[in-house]
């Protein structure tokens, strides 16, 4: 018999569709800077000038991927990450990666492959960085990877998404693995 969900569990599951909406924000707007260059992580100088789609956006003919595996990787597996530099197939999956994991964590559509897709992309950028700069093993690619995984244990439950219309389409019937 199915227990049924106290006033807490109910807060409990806004909280989390809270934190989903929020991280898939997070990797749509880091997706949307790096291809049009608006100026915080992507096409501001030193000074703090923004050049919108400069020659580091997308659009400006940059790679997503560049800048930080050519310099902003660390540790032992620095020389691999760095020879991924610029490489055409890894923007453009990078790229992907942040759009799909946006999309559905923002709307609750898709959690299974963006947990398994989420992770797999948030362990790679923090092992391109070992050691971690303020902590020796744990930064904010650890802490999203737990949320993420955590939010795919609740999913069905989940509030404040379009997921459980989702669930229920034809495709995601057939296909479960899209659920």
């Amino acid at each position: 018999m199915a227990k049924k969900q106290t006033k807490n569990d109910v807060r409990s599951d806004y909280v989390w569709g809270v934190l989903r909406i929020t991280l898939g924000l997070t990797f749509l707007w880091a997706f949307i800077d790096k291809l049009f260059g608006l100026g915080f992580s992507t096409c501001r100088d030193e000074a703090g000038v923004v050049a919108v789609a400069c020659s580091k956006a997308v659009v400006g003919g940059g790679s997503p991927t560049e800048g930080f595996l050519k310099f902003g990787t660390a540790g032992p597996l620095a020389d691999f990450f760095q020879s991924l530099a610029g490489n055409p197939f890894i923007d453009i999956l990078f790229m992907a990666g942040l759009l799909g994991l946006g999309i559905a964590l923002t709307f609750g559509i898709g959690m299974k492959i963006a947990a398994i897709s989420g992770t797999a992309l948030l362990l790679m950028m923090w092992s391109a960085a070992l050691l971690p700069e303020n902590n020796p093993l744990i930064d904010e690619h650890i802490v999203y990877t737990i949320a993420i995984i955590g939010l795919l244990t609740v999913n069905g439950r989940q509030k404040l998404g379009i997921g459980p219309w989702w669930a229920n389409t034809a495709i995601v019937k057939k296909y479960s693995f899209l659920a």
